[in-house]
């Protein structure tokens, strides 16, 4: 995941969209990364009901790919929040561009600290950004917070299945620089805890490997190309941690899918 992410941060023409890097699903397994991206946000879209000035809050919002979609697609306003400054003046430059930036704004910031006042969001959105958090209980804390009661969360993130020996995927975990990954029960009893409603995590596990093998494929497919600007080190390290992600999801040790819950 940060590797892709650096990818497309240096590389000067990426081989993938920057509207959105995150996880796709795919209705064809060798369909577009960009056209199965998309797909995510209007899947995450339909269970929470986006609608006219809902007020979303986008934590770990990247180049602000669903942002806009949620803001011309279904008229909300979004918020994003993001830690980098160089993905958040690009989200503003392309925002500025398709003249939505009325309805979507950036800040810079981390999601386990989150600069917004109490029960003033509607929804908390979130795509494949979790994992990179080193306190993913401060997380919850925030979001829980910030939503007003009746408000929803709704995000995705690659996970460890419940039970797993993570030392079984160290790799991967060196990979993102962390010691643990979250799990389906984790984020379940975690939500609950703070008084979340109708917790329900949608499996789509099989799309998490089908993603990272496409993810690879367009590496190879236009690694000459990406060499100029990155060097070839990096370019293989990359290919091989690509290559943990789909692994651990062929082998069943990862899973991926969509969790919705209503605050109380």
């Amino acid at each position: 995941m940060a590797g892709r992410r650096a990818l497309l941060t240096t590389s000067p023409e990426p081989p993938f969209s920057l509207q959105t890097l995150h996880v796709g699903v795919y209705e064809d397994p060798d369909e577009l990364i960009s056209v199965a991206s998309a797909r995510t946000v209007t899947r995450m879209a339909e269970v929470a009901g986006v609608g006219p000035g809902t007020r979303v809050l986008d934590l770990g919002a990247g180049y602000g790919g669903a942002a806009r979609r949620l803001a011309a697609g279904h008229g909300a306003a979004v918020h994003c929040l993001n830690l980098s400054p160089v993905e958040n003046a690009r989200n503003e430059r392309m925002t500025r561009e398709q003249g939505l930036d009325e309805q979507v704004t950036v800040t810079t910031g981390s999601y386990e600290a989150v600069p917004v006042e109490d029960s003033s969001v509607d929804l908390v959105w979130s795509q494949d950004a979790f994992l990179h958090s080193g306190d993913r209980d401060r997380v919850l804390d925030e979001v829980a917070r910030v939503l007003r009661p009746g408000g929803q969360m709704v995000f995705t993130d690659p996970m460890a299945v419940d039970g797993l020996d993570q030392s079984s995927i160290q790799p991967i975990l060196d990979r993102i620089a962390l010691s643990t990954m979250g799990t389906p029960g984790f984020y379940t009893e975690g939500l609950e805890r703070r008084g979340f409603t109708g917790v329900r995590f949608h499996d789509h596990a099989g799309q998490l490997p089908t993603h990272y093998r496409r993810v690879r494929e367009e590496l190879v497919a236009h690694e000459e190309e990406l060499s100029s600007s990155i060097s070839r080190p990096y370019l293989t390290a990359m290919k091989a941690g690509l290559q943990h992600w789909v692994d651990g999801g062929r082998a069943g040790k990862l899973t991926w899918g969509i969790v919705h819950a209503v605050r109380s």
